[in-house]
């Protein structure tokens, strides 16, 4: 059977069926529909935000996120990070600034940001990589500093804390996919959270056409609404967040034991993070030597992913920015798979495998 680096969780069939009878009865299948509504609602009570909007993919969030604040000339960015962190600057017509990445927490270094701000940087946007806390503190200091917006793409963050905070509660807009990859999925989704009633209101009006009444229309908008169908896939997983959690932190911790001693860098959690296990990422020594194990994986049809390969540095339509880091990094880790269903006996064969790549790297340096 074949292993791949992530597996679609799916609630029981006829919860799920059950759930949208309603639909038929009622008729109305999309255009902020009960489903909608209800979904919404139980994400906010969960996340303790006051205001979510639910839109058709993580991608449009951001672009959202950008258009509702009003951005323009340059953006702060990082380069280790999904390709829609970066095109969505650019759809937008703004220029990407890269700052290179702290190489333990794979995240932006705010280190590095103040040297890059020049007076046409309006905001700052920036990932919780594979789900881990930006430093939040630091970046909004510097934003306060310089008077820039602040974006986080919280695409992996979504059922993490930090400092007993969900980690889509910083910055002006938080971004969230719910994409079928993605720990908590409605198939298709994603969510703009902001603590603006202001900002709710643009985005809310941007989500569907820039419409302020049915004949009426406050601005430009997009088509970023979504179903009913996938509402109900969100509210039929919703109660089993905490559940997929678990489990995926059991896996972690047995990947952890299997692989205790390997030749492996694993990335740096911040202090004051509870983690939600959304992805078991590993750096090897070179590229090499990754694309040795990698071999040997498929080999026994296990399929990691390179997450996130290339740098966006190496994007055709951004300016060669220098970032070491994220140049080196990118070259030299995977994830590995990573779901609740994944087998104890499959993670002990896929540390075997590993450590077996690794055992033959080194004696044939």
């Amino acid at each position: 059977m074949q292993i791949n680096v992530t597996r679609p969780f799916l609630p029981n069939f006829d919860e799920y069926v059950n759930t949208l009878k309603g639909v038929w009865d009622r008729g109305w299948l999309t255009n902020n529909g009960p489903l909608v509504n209800e979904l919404e609602l139980q994400l906010k009570d969960r996340i303790g935000a006051p205001h979510l909007l639910f839109l058709s993919n993580g991608t449009i969030a951001l672009q959202i996120a950008i258009k509702a604040l009003k951005l323009q000339g340059e953006i702060i960015t990082t380069p280790f990070s999904y390709v829609a962190t970066t095109s969505s600057i650019v759809w937008e017509g703004c220029v990407p600034v890269m700052v290179d990445i702290r190489p333990d927490t794979f995240n932006i270094d705010p280190d590095l940001i103040e040297a890059a701000i020049t007076e046409r940087t309006s905001a700052i946007l920036a990932t919780h990589v594979f789900g881990n806390a930006c430093d939040v503190e630091a970046i909004e200091r510097i934003a306060a500093r310089h008077g820039l917006s602040v974006i986080y793409d919280a695409a992996h963050a979504f059922g993490a804390t930090y400092k007993g905070k969900s980690l889509l509660n910083f910055g002006d807009v938080s971004t969230c996919s719910f994409h079928a990859t993605k720990l908590f999925h409605t198939v298709e989704g994603g969510a703009v959270v902001t603590h603006s009633a202001d900002l709710l209101k643009t985005m809310a009006q941007m989500r569907n056409f820039g419409h302020d009444s049915l004949t009426t229309f406050a601005g430009v908008g997009v088509n970023g609404k979504n179903s009913e169908f996938h509402a109900a896939m969100g509210l039929c997983n919703l109660p089993h967040v905490d559940a997929i959690i678990e489990r995926r932190q059991r896996v972690t911790q047995r990947y952890l034991k299997g692989l205790d001693g390997a030749a492996l860098q694993l990335q740096k959690l911040a202090d004051g993070l509870a983690y939600n296990h959304a992805y078991f990422p590993v750096a090897f020594e070179n590229e090499a030597v990754l694309l040795r194990v990698q071999e040997a994986l498929n080999l026994q049809n296990v399929f990691p992913r390179r997450y996130f390969y290339p740098s966006l540095t190496e994007l055709p339509y951004v300016q060669k920015w220098d970032c070491p880091v994220s140049s080196d990094l990118s070259k030299r880790i995977i994830c590995l798979p990573l779901y609740p269903d994944l087998a104890d006996v499959e993670v002990d064969m896929i540390c075997r495998v590993i450590k077996r790549a690794l055992n033959y790297a080194a004696v044939t340096r």
